[in-house]
């Protein structure tokens, strides 16, 4: 299994990112679409070939293709929306939020899976990412869909562990080299 060489990779010193990483994934309360969905789109957004190559092949297997595509849209298109309404929050000219944005998220209207987990995914993401703008907008979506803050905090987890675990790793191939 694909999770437990992850998790055999990861260094003694980072013991807790370990079993983090076999409960975050391994014990998740969420269902399958919106577990992996989540997994691949911060496995992504975590930017660790490492945990990509190592959680892609599982997440592809456990989503549908649609499923599969949307959540590496939710990393795309977050990738750049992070960054444009990050930026646009830490700009001391409030202005610049009176400007058109001008950027295309149609993929964000139309996803190709059930709204509410592309907005988990794209939530997700956004945490790894540290847009604030971004992560109140898809959290109050989500809570307007009815989705629980406990299922909210499970996404937020994997992407807290994901990012934790692959900069660890990067950090131990670059000392290794």
């Amino acid at each position: 299994m694909a999770l437990d060489d992850l998790k055999s990779a990861v260094p003694d010193y980072a013991k807790d990112l370990k079993l983090n990483l076999g409960s975050v994934i391994g014990n998740s309360d969420l269902p399958t679409q919106q577990l992996w969905g989540t997994v691949l789109a911060c496995a992504i957004a975590s930017r660790s070939p490492k945990v990509l190559r190592e959680l892609e092949p599982e997440a592809k297997a456990n989503l549908s293709a649609e499923a599969y595509t949307a959540a590496k849209s939710a990393a795309a298109v977050m990738a750049m929306n992070n960054v444009f309404y990050r930026t646009r929050h830490l700009l001391s000219d409030p202005e610049y939020g009176n400007l058109r944005a001008g950027l295309r998220m149609n993929v964000i209207g139309n996803p190709g899976v059930d709204k509410v987990d592309f907005e988990l995914w794209s939530l997700a993401v956004s945490a790894i990412n540290g847009c604030g703008m971004c992560l109140d907008s898809h959290e109050q979506v989500l809570r307007k869909a009815g989705v629980e803050r406990e299922t909210i905090q499970e996404a937020v987890k994997i992407a807290a562990v994901l990012q934790a675990v692959g900069a660890t790793l990067d950090a131990e191939a670059a000392l290794a080299e």
